[in-house]
């Protein structure tokens, strides 16, 4: 079978002497994992077909039952330059492609998540990161996956504020009041619960952009934070 569709890589590998393995999230087919047969080669195609976080149009090749398909060729749709130039920025990014990688089953599309990753990548591209970045992309992808918080506020956190964190840019999302400063830091904490006890094994990227203590206020947090999570 071949077909097309849109993806975002979210991890690589070097498979053998030459190959590449890459996981891609697409629109149509959710998470899978493709194959690009010699692209490590002096001579070979499609290496920025495998770099992270690219997105591109594939066109791929799959046997039925086949764990892996092999990318074919495509057209490159956005590389995202500005991120790659700066540091923080890419940590952001690739912590942005680890979540979806972890938080999403093979072969389930969602188009509420691909556009959300797309959309998180594109605002990181043209507007830089805030400290609000990165627990409004884990809220909104744990909301999209099922978790049921986006109308449940939590740890007394302000359902405005959680409207925001859920709804609004992610650029727009800039805070320098102390009452919304500590619902951040709360937010942050939900956010690191779930993942503790979500995950089997810790995240690969340090996720960046949390505030200095000196800065936020230290909230009061119950002891089962993520029970509502479930």
């Amino acid at each position: 079978m071949i077909f097309s569709d849109a993806g975002i890589v979210l991890f690589r590998q070097d498979f053998r002497e030459a190959d590449r393995i890459i996981s891609l999230y697409t629109l149509q087919h959710g998470r899978i994992n493709l194959r690009l047969p010699g692209v490590n080669r002096a001579k070979g195609k499609l290496k920025a077909f495998t770099e992270p976080y690219a997105c591109a149009d594939y066109r791929i090749y799959a046997r039925n039952g086949s764990v892996l398909g092999t990318v074919t060729g495509g057209k490159i749709k956005h590389i995202f330059p500005s991120i790659r130039q700066d540091l923080k920025r890419q940590s952001l990014a690739l912590h942005f492609c680890e979540l979806v990688m972890r938080l999403t089953p093979l072969r389930q599309p969602s188009a509420e998540k691909y556009h959300l990753l797309l959309q998180a990548l594109t605002e990181l591209e043209y507007a830089g990161a805030n400290p609000a970045f990165a627990p409004a992309f884990t809220l909104r992808l744990m909301a999209a996956a099922g978790f049921g918080l986006a109308d449940k506020p939590v740890l007394q956190i302000s359902p405005q504020f959680w409207r925001r964190m859920h709804e609004d840019k992610f650029s727009n999302l800039v805070f320098t009041e102390a009452e919304d400063l500590l619902s951040l830091s709360k937010c942050n904490e939900v956010c690191r619960r779930f993942l503790n006890q979500y995950l089997a094994y810790p995240l690969q990227t340090v996720k960046p952009f949390v505030l200095p203590e000196e800065d936020l206020p230290a909230p009061v947090l119950p002891p089962h934070t993520v029970a509502a999570v479930h």
